[in-house]
């Protein structure tokens, strides 16, 4: 398989050249950390994925103030990071979100190495859905021609894999893997493979019980259908969505469940829906108790709309 022949090299360490180096003193625009206080941040970090984490944060400070270069440097050095032991379930995904960066800035060499790897440490996640999330994920930053590395042949190889995955999950969890692989493929350009796949994502979200389940898979399958010109069936599994998300008590799972209608609903188009649906989502997320898991709900929501708020 060709994700197998991933060879262990290592980029340079990078992190005291870029605390030194071009962009350090930018601040982020409208105030809070600088460049080099978040380089200076993410080193303190004592888990590889949370370095990690620091850096690709860094490295999109950098990348928007202008500073490529050194947006690359953090970048490769958050890779390097995640190339140290660690929780598979946490460095496994944090690999997926830099190689997306990677391929983002043009590093597509560093970016396919780093998807290989992301597969290669999913082997140790425990959650039958989050490994085969990541390989899902790992095949769509693959194969996607303007924002992945657009290699078709890994793509396939990959989202393979993650079909076989997610067909082994337990029955009452498989939607939410079917998902995230009927997902993939669409942003991987495999069209055909995503309309088999949210037929089968579709029979499954129904039967689940549980409001948030069946509310993001739903949302899952009308973004697929919508992103392959099935506006009316978009529509209609859009509004069963959403009644199931609406339905759901506890505040958070409410926000997330809404959060992803809202997703579903901006790519299917309706812009000023998505907007209504995220308000109810920031309300509910409002209303978590908990402030840490209140706050990353929260921009994640305020995220969202102020990318669709935008001009």
């Amino acid at each position: 398989m060709v994700w197998r022949r991933f060879h262990r090299g290592a980029f340079p360490l990078l992190a005291l050249l870029v605390l030194a180096g071009c962009g350090g003193k930018t601040a982020k625009k409208g105030g809070g950390l600088t460049v080099q206080e978040r380089l200076e941040k993410a080193e303190k970090e004592t888990t590889p994925d949370r370095q990690a984490a620091g850096y690709l944060r860094a490295a999109r400070a950098q990348l928007a103030s202008g500073d490529k270069s050194g947006a690359r440097d953090s970048a490769r050095t958050a890779f390097d990071r995640l190339k140290k032991e660690g929780d598979p379930g946490a460095v496994a995904p944090r690999l997926v979100d830099a190689a997306a960066f990677l391929a983002e800035i043009g590093d597509k060499k560093a970016s396919r190495d780093a998807l290989l790897l992301a597969v290669e440490r999913s082997e140790g996640v425990s959650d039958p859905v989050r490994r085969a999330k990541v390989v899902a994920d790992s095949g769509a930053v693959a194969g996607d021609k303007a924002k992945g590395i657009g290699d078709a042949a890994l793509a396939k190889e990959l989202l393979a894999m993650a079909t076989a995955l997610a067909d082994a999950v337990e029955e009452r969890f498989r939607a939410e893997a079917l998902a995230a692989v009927a997902l993939a493929c669409t942003r991987a350009g495999q069209a055909d493979a995503a309309a088999e796949m949210v037929g089968r994502l579709e029979e499954s979200a129904r039967a689940l019980e549980e409001p948030r389940a069946k509310a993001e898979a739903l949302a899952a399958a009308a973004g697929v259908r919508a992103r392959t010109g099935k506006g009316e069936e978009a529509a209609a599994l859009l509004a069963d969505a959403a009644a199931a998300a609406t339905s759901i008590d506890r505040p958070e799972g409410r926000a997330y469940a809404l959060l992803a209608v809202a997703d579903a609903t901006a790519a299917a188009g309706d812009t000023a829906r998505a907007l209504e649906l995220l308000r109810e989502a920031d309300k509910a997320a409002n209303k978590v108790a908990d402030p840490a898991a209140q706050k990353t709900v929260m921009d994640k929501v305020r995220t969202t709309m102020g990318a669709l708020e935008k001009p």
